[in-house]
């Protein structure tokens, strides 16, 4: 039991020290007000609340458990009943979320119990302002991870398994959030072994027999014949886990180097992207995926990709699809565009201008900016009368940007800046009645510029969407 505790404590000591060291503050306990547990009422958790709570009372750290209730099986009302007993009997702090399984969304339905459990699990930290969030992951469950990510035929990520903290944003839903895994080099017999000294009772899941999920076929008939020729196999297969971490580690240091030379904005430029060779464009390809919080595609995908966006011609409309998304090509710029920002709906949008700095406008994601300028700006007493709307893009408009320059539509404006056109329909026109002020990513129509007294305003607009290039002048 002592064993259990010393390898708690140091690996929790680590953990904290890495996510100190990386907010730029000093490892202490101190700075820890609070910690959770995910807490299922399983063996493995209840041991990790056991040793959670002697750990929070000798810091003075405040300790929350949180349970997930699915409602998938039968059992279920009777685990939460159980959970809330034991914390209740130790003084844990105690919260439960119910969430519902969609079983035909397409992931399957361990893939959507993850999902929602996870999200269910950040929430409650959010509502407790709960920084760290512990789970109850140990050396065979790493083993797990690993052979089934071998099988699966998993590169050096797949194969780096299970960290033992890390920001786990499209899980949690927070960026702030950390997820640590403290019981990474203990067994889970050691687990058994304390939890029946420390007299911790839990429930058993029946689904952990269901040999139906590839995890539970792997655990109770591929492991045990595993454990028989190659014994203490686990240790060895976390050790090879370690090892394929600090090669990712590498690779991504690697693509962040890349990415600084070949990227343009949020973008990346094709004409340095091809000065790399093909397993380092396959490596900052997957990076610049990982930015926008994507699953990663497979290699085969990787490589068809670079040669659609690489070897084509320089007018050729490249487009390739992802699930949520859409990586293309205009002239030289390879961007990533979610498909919810490609296609916009017709609106318009009156309101009557009265003296704001900033106007959001949620539905083309951005913000109208006014600020005051002594040149070229629209007089701002005149502004104060008129009726405005915000209109969609039409690219037939035209519109003239300065009295030595031409009238020209807005496609050849946008042309001329570069501007494809899967952007333009995120680029909201400024309306004065039945003519254009001022057209988003183009500038403001000249004849309503003017210089002299009295108070000058600029209108610019910065959009949130980082696929989106901000616009202005």
């Amino acid at each position: 039991m002592v064993k259990i505790k010393e390898a708690f404590e140091r690996a929790l000591g680590e953990i904290l020290a890495r996510v100190s060291l990386s907010d730029g503050e000093d490892a202490d306990h101190g700075n820890l007000r609070s910690i959770a547990v995910a807490y299922s009422g399983g063996l493995d958790s209840s041991a990790l609340l056991h040793l959670a709570h002697d750990y929070s009372r000798e810091h003075g750290i405040s300790l929350h458990a949180f349970h997930v209730h699915h409602g998938l099986s039968g059992n279920a009302d009777e685990w939460l009943r159980h959970c809330e007993s034991q914390c209740e009997r130790l003084g844990i702090s105690f919260d439960v979320r119910h969430v519902a399984i969609t079983k035909d969304n397409g992931k399957g339905i361990e893939e959507a119990a993850r999902s929602r459990r996870y999200a269910a699990l950040g929430e409650m930290c959010r509502t407790h302002q709960v920084s760290l969030l512990l789970t109850a992951h140990h050396q065979d469950d790493q083993a797990e991870t690993v052979l089934l990510q071998l099988l699966r035929g998993a590169g050096v990520a797949g194969l780096s398994g299970m960290d033992a903290s890390n920001t786990a944003a499209g899980l949690l839903g927070d960026p702030d959030l950390t997820l640590a895994r403290p019981l990474l080099s203990v067994t889970r017999n050691d687990l058994e072994s304390y939890a029946a000294r420390r007299e911790a009772d839990h429930v058993e899941d029946e689904s952990n027999a269901d040999l139906r999920f590839s995890r539970n076929a792997l655990r109770h008939q591929v492991l045990p014949l595993l454990a028989h020729h190659f014994p203490g196999f686990q240790e060895r297969l976390a050790r090879t886990a370690r090892h394929a971490q600090f090669a990712q580690r590498l690779l991504d240091q690697l693509a962040q180097a890349d990415w600084q030379i070949c990227r343009d904005r949020e973008h990346l430029d094709a004409g340095r992207l091809k000065c790399l060779d093909s397993d380092r464009i396959s490596n900052l390809l997957r990076y610049w995926l990982g930015l926008h919080g994507l699953q990663m595609p497979s290699t085969a995908w990787l490589l068809q990709a670079q040669t659609q966006l690489l070897a084509a011609r320089d007018d050729a409309q490249i487009c390739i699809a992802l699930a949520d998304c859409e990586i293309r090509r205009y002239r030289n710029r390879i961007m990533l565009i979610h498909k919810s920002h490609l296609d916009a709906d017709e609106v318009a949008l009156p309101f009557a201008w009265r003296g704001e700095t900033q106007i959001y406008v949620k539905e083309y994601g951005g913000t109208l900016q006014f600020s005051a300028t002594e040149l070229d700006g629209v007089d701002a007493v005149w502004l104060r009368g008129q009726q405005l709307q915000i209109r969609n893009y039409r690219g037939e408009l035209r519109l003239k940007i300065a009295t030595n320059r031409s009238t020209r539509s807005l496609k050849s404006h946008c042309q001329e800046r570069s501007i494809p056109a899967w952007e333009r329909k995120q680029m909201p026109l400024l309306f004065i009645g039945a003519e254009l002020l001022f057209a988003a990513g183009v500038g403001t129509a000249c004849k309503f510029l003017g210089e002299g007294p009295g108070q000058r305003i600029r209108i610019t607009w910065e959009s949130d969407r980082k696929d989106i290039a901000a616009a202005g002048a």
